[in-house]
């Protein structure tokens, strides 16, 4: 009787200590206000406006690199609404074509629709970072899944905003994207 007693309690202190990692050092323990003051400030108004160049890779549920890509994007805003129009190559040659329509609200806030959500997204900008999260429907070819999808996007230095991204399906991370997105035509 002490040995499963024993199991159990071993159990449940390791799923306690993973609970707590996910909670308190990883990537969903983020939150808006750890970017607080920093800077530069992400102004998307600025950021995600005219010609934008984005390079990226998509890793599966393993780790392992399953895609690569390039976008081509295009950026306009009228006040506190814009759309950014985004075309994906794929190292598979496939083309993939997205128009999100945003409107940035009070205190930061952002809502963002495109056709292949399910529902709006949500979002907040503070500091040099945004973080977005919607639940994106895969295409038939891909499953017609629908996955979670938590954005988070920084913006470096120089002008260049790094995106990484994780999708999950039942609470489980199925895909992770990093990429890479930076105007081309600045003044």
């Amino acid at each position: 009787m002490s040995m499963i007693l024993w199991f159990l309690a071993s159990a449940v202190t390791c799923g306690f200590a993973v609970w707590l990692k996910h909670r308190l050092a990883s990537f969903s323990a983020q939150t808006v206000n750890d970017y607080a003051g920093t800077s530069p400030v992400l102004d998307l108004r600025t950021h995600l406006s005219g010609r934008i160049k984005c390079h990226g890779v998509i890793y599966g549920p393993l780790g392992r690199v399953a895609s690569r890509f390039d976008g081509d994007f295009v950026g306009h805003w009228t006040g506190d609404t814009g759309t950014l129009s985004e075309r994906f190559t794929y190292d598979s040659g496939t083309v993939q074509d997205r128009e999100w329509r945003l409107a940035l609200g009070r205190g930061g806030t952002l809502t963002a629709e495109a056709d292949d959500l399910d529902g709006i997204g949500h979002g907040q900008v503070t500091g040099a970072a945004l973080v977005l999260r919607y639940r994106i429907r895969l295409p038939a070819e891909a499953g017609g899944h629908v996955l979670s999808v938590t954005d988070w996007m920084y913006l470096a230095p120089g002008g260049t905003i790094v995106n990484r991204s994780q999708f999950r399906k039942y609470g489980i991370k199925v895909a992770e994207l990093v990429a890479t997105m930076k105007r081309i035509d600045a003044a």
